[in-house]
């Protein structure tokens, strides 16, 4: 009898874990609720997969021996529901993926700068001479990295990719049974997605833990002393792994601190220093980002000086805090990344100057209330991009003057435009998930950036 796996989903995840189960000799079948996107439907029918879309046919799926669930897919959705009645193990793209590599792996989690720390941490490595891949929520799939990865072991005898650097989000977390990355770093927790976790902070707290659950003494857990709900979790549920903190307001014996403008990382009695002034990333939630990944950088013996040169070269990730264009004197900068209310308050806090704030979009869960003070003093006009924009106007109605509604980008940016005047930023920093009125949070991005360049 062959083993059978059922992919629910045919997204990047979903696509990539039928690849490699297919190549592991799984019998697969993927179902997707909803429309498979043709380029993914080639890929399917390239390796001969079955599969279908617009609903599930449940006999197909029950009789699954493993189902990998799309990040995506609430634990609430019916045929989920069902799966775990009759007792099937649904698991995520992380954990089917995980157990077909020797690889060491670096797993990033937290609410806000996963893509820019993991992207750093790769570039860190490859530039350091390691064989590494960068996956999990970002970019190309886990899953068909990992099936690359072992078809060249196949011929060659060495895995493809010696290192994989993940960005793990909560859901994918959620998924996970026997999943340990042998580094795993909780860059900080903020209240995110709550509406997946009963509107519930401690039940998301424990899911972005669980990335360390199942460390061992050998492994290491890297995370961000000054972050007050993570040291009140740690106090209660320590963690095996050997702890690696970093931190902006107290120098630590181990781990990554600052003193007399420099990041000084101290591991097992070396030491690495290099000027904040020379990052290449501005602000302070960028500082914390760059001790992060140079900690992880310094554990795999990357050279001091390669470290120090990829630190001053990186410029970030796309769609966070990036800059478009200068129009007129004003800078319009895409912050679409921004998904959360957290990352939102970084984006304000680095305003230097007057600022146009497009925000909205669907809302978490979402509390404002942390952004008053910050929108009270940097923002002039408020640009509501959203399908309900209520929760937004009741929020700042009282302390900016001007606030517009607008259902498209096209509108949103011709708003921005006649609001803002010489020396002011127009910042997208939408602090809500994209789903009403794009795709995603990039296809938000591109359309404020063509929109910006249409002006």
């Amino acid at each position: 009898m062959k083993n059978r796996l059922v992919v629910l989903g045919g997204g990047e995840s979903g696509v990539g874990t039928a690849i490699l189960g297919k190549n592991k000799g799984f019998e697969v079948f993927v179902s997707d609720f909803g429309k498979i996107k043709d380029t993914y439907k080639q890929v399917l029918i390239h390796h001969e997969i079955e599969w279908e879309e617009g609903g599930h046919t449940e006999a197909k799926i029950l009789s699954a021996t493993t189902v990998m669930k799309s990040p995506g897919i609430p634990e609430t959705a019916p045929i989920v529901k069902k799966l775990k009645e009759a007792g099937v193990r649904v698991i995520s793209e992380i954990e089917f993926a995980s157990a077909y590599t020797e690889a060491t792996i670096v797993g990033i989690t937290g609410s806000n700068g996963k893509t820019t720390t993991a992207t750093l941490t790769y570039e860190l490595l490859k530039q350091g001479g390691l064989s590494v891949a960068l996956g999990g929520n970002i970019g190309k799939s886990f899953a068909e990295q990992v099936s690359e990865s072992t078809l060249e072991a196949q011929e060659t005898g060495e895995e493809k990719y010696k290192n994989f650097v993940l960005e793990l989000s909560s859901f994918q977390l959620d998924g996970i049974e026997t999943f340990a990355p042998h580094i795993a770093l909780l860059l900080n927790l903020s209240p995110d997605h709550l509406d997946r976790y009963d509107y519930k902070y401690e039940n998301y707290i424990a899911s972005k833990f669980r990335i360390a659950m199942n460390q061992t003494e050998d492994d290491y857990f890297i995370y961000d002393a000054d972050d007050v709900e993570i040291a009140k979790w740690l106090e209660k549920n320590p963690v095996k792994s050997h702890k690696l903190p970093f931190s902006v307001t107290k120098e630590l014996k181990e781990g990554a601190y600052i003193k007399n403008n420099e990041i000084i990382i101290t591991i097992q009695n070396t030491n690495l220093a290099m000027p904040i002034a020379s990052l290449g990333i501005k602000g302070q939630h960028n500082q914390k980002n760059a001790m992060a990944a140079s900690t992880v950088a310094h554990l795999l013996k990357i050279r001091k000086a390669t470290i120090r040169e990829c630190l001053e070269s990186f410029q970030g990730v796309e769609h966070r805090l990036e800059k478009v264009l200068k129009i007129n004197n004003v800078v319009y900068i895409n912050d679409s990344k921004a998904t959360n209310v957290n990352a939102t308050f970084y984006a304000l806090d680095s305003m230097e100057t007057p600022t146009v704030w497009i925000v909205g979009g669907v809302d978490k869960g979402n509390n404002y209330s942390e952004l008053l003070a910050l929108v009270n003093e940097k923002v002039k006009a408020i640009v509501c991009l959203g399908v309900d924009n209520q929760k937004i106007l009741n929020a700042f109605g009282n302390i900016v003057d001007k606030m517009v509604e607008t259902q498209s980008m096209e509108q949103a940016i011709k708003a921005a435009y006649r609001l803002a005047e010489r020396g002011d930023t127009v910042l997208l920093s939408p602090a809500c998930a994209s789903f009403d009125l794009f795709e995603n949070y990039e296809d938000r991005g591109r359309q404020f950036k063509e929109a910006v360049r249409h002006l």
